[in-house]
């Protein structure tokens, strides 16, 4: 945890000096390599945190399971002001809950988490799981499939249903590229970005005009889906949400949902690259299982890091992060810590055996507590979908992997295998 925080009246005098990054402003480096660029200037530095300039705002990066503890501190870290608005108006959207603190953010934070019941976890699980072997008794007729487009197909047609927002046929596909390419864009420049942006205009035009016949009375939506709950959500004023802000928040039930077809794909790709794992998670049972799923969330890259803004001048290792700097966690870089994780960068499923959640180690969704803090409130919905595929793919899912290039692209995000896993021979065992 953190040593002691500052007021901004402090005396400097006892202080050591930031370490400091070599470049004058970081962020270009750091889109060459969003993953491994923090840890590799921390070992270099010799420490767990460095200044730097982050699209010329002065920032600290930080690294490890004590600066995850410190950066979820709310009495430090805010959220508000910390996002560049270019993430804002593609991955999270303008007024979401991502981007609130205090008693408002808990307010909305409450919404989602009572969404997050086992009851509505397990029937999520149960449409994905209908969907899924669904989708693969269509897919026999394919001469091959790119598996990850599959998967966000599957996955976009389950959260509709789960939610309670209505989807044609017809649109299905056009609604899967609006939702991925939200986090798909996240960390892109130029056309793309702005392809990001127009998905996330398109996509909350789609929501708010559900949200506004929730609202009208319409019958199409069902009372008690999480839409419907959604759409009906009063502020602290006791007035409805604004009708934008309340669809930022139907997408961000959605597109975390669809986005969980990176954790899947990743699933997919450990099961390819390591022989003997089927067998293991075949025979393993559950205890095994949930090890596997947790070692794909800590080796495989998804997001690579967040950002907070001091509060106030804080104290942290004898070194001070000044009010209103941002700083950015190393999701990644502190989940392949080596002083948190033997042999990190070797996938080893049993390590999970006899683990303990401190809360601070295991981040690839946020560090610290659900309730009240900003750990996502889809992690419950992320491991339950994993699990379940996880399952399938050892007892009743068949298809065979072509030569292709399997590498993950450390320089996109997320970082996925560049084929996306082609797969052909599809279809079901008995």
């Amino acid at each position: 945890m953190a040593d002691s925080y500052l007021s901004s009246t402090t005396s400097f005098s006892n202080i050591r000096p930031l370490p400091r990054d070599h470049h004058y402003d970081s962020t270009l480096a750091l889109m060459r390599d969003p993953y491994r660029y923090i840890a590799r200037q921390c070992d270099l530095l010799g420490a767990d945190i460095f200044e730097t300039r982050l699209i010329l705002h002065e920032a600290v990066c930080m690294r490890g399971a004590e600066a995850a503890a410190l950066f979820y501190d709310s009495t430090a870290f805010q959220r508000q002001g910390a996002l560049p608005l270019r993430l804002q108006r593609t991955l999270f959207g303008r007024g979401g809950v991502q981007t609130m603190d205090g008693e408002a953010h808990q307010r909305r934070k409450r919404l989602f988490l009572d969404l997050m019941s086992q009851e509505n976890i397990d029937a999520l699980g149960e449409i994905f799981e209908q969907q899924l072997l669904k989708a693969f008794g269509r897919w026999r007729a394919e001469p091959q499939l790119v598996l990850y487009e599959g998967l966000k197909e599957v996955l976009t047609r389950s959260v509709c249903a789960w939610a309670g927002v209505p989807l044609l046929e017809s649109e299905i596909d056009l609604r899967k590229q609006q939702l991925s390419a939200l986090y798909e864009t996240a960390g892109a420049i130029g056309l793309k970005h702005w392809q990001g942006r127009w998905a996330r205009v398109k996509a909350e035009q789609w929501a708010a005009d559900w949200v506004e016949r929730v609202r009208a009375g319409t019958d199409e939506v069902p009372q008690g889906s999480p839409l419907h709950a959604i759409a009906t959500q009063c502020n602290a004023e006791g007035r409805l949400l604004d009708k934008r802000v309340a669809a930022v928040e139907v997408i961000n039930l959605l597109r975390p949902t669809v986005a969980v077809a990176v954790y899947l794909l990743f699933e997919a790709h450990a099961l390819e690259q390591l022989p003997g794992l089927e067998a293991r998670l075949l025979n393993g049972g559950s205890v095994f299982r949930d090890g596997f799923v947790n070692e794909v969330r800590r080796f495989y890259p998804f997001f690579p890091s967040v950002m907070a803004v001091a509060r106030h001048d804080v104290a942290w290792q004898g070194y001070v992060i000044p009010k209103g700097w941002r700083a950015v966690l190393d999701l990644y870089g502190t989940c392949h810590d080596p002083r948190i994780w033997q042999e990190p960068e070797t996938f080893r499923p049993e390590r999970f055996k006899d683990w303990r959640d401190n809360g601070f180690s295991l981040i690839p969704q946020g560090g610290g507590q659900h309730a009240g803090g900003h750990r996502c409130a889809g992690e419950w919905v992320t491991l339950e979908l994993m699990k379940r595929f996880a399952r399938l793919l050892c007892e009743r899912l068949e298809y065979e992997v072509p030569p292709q290039d399997l590498q993950l692209d450390m320089t996109h995000l997320p970082a996925l295998p560049r084929s996306r896993i082609i797969i052909r021979q599809i279809g079901l065992r008995n």
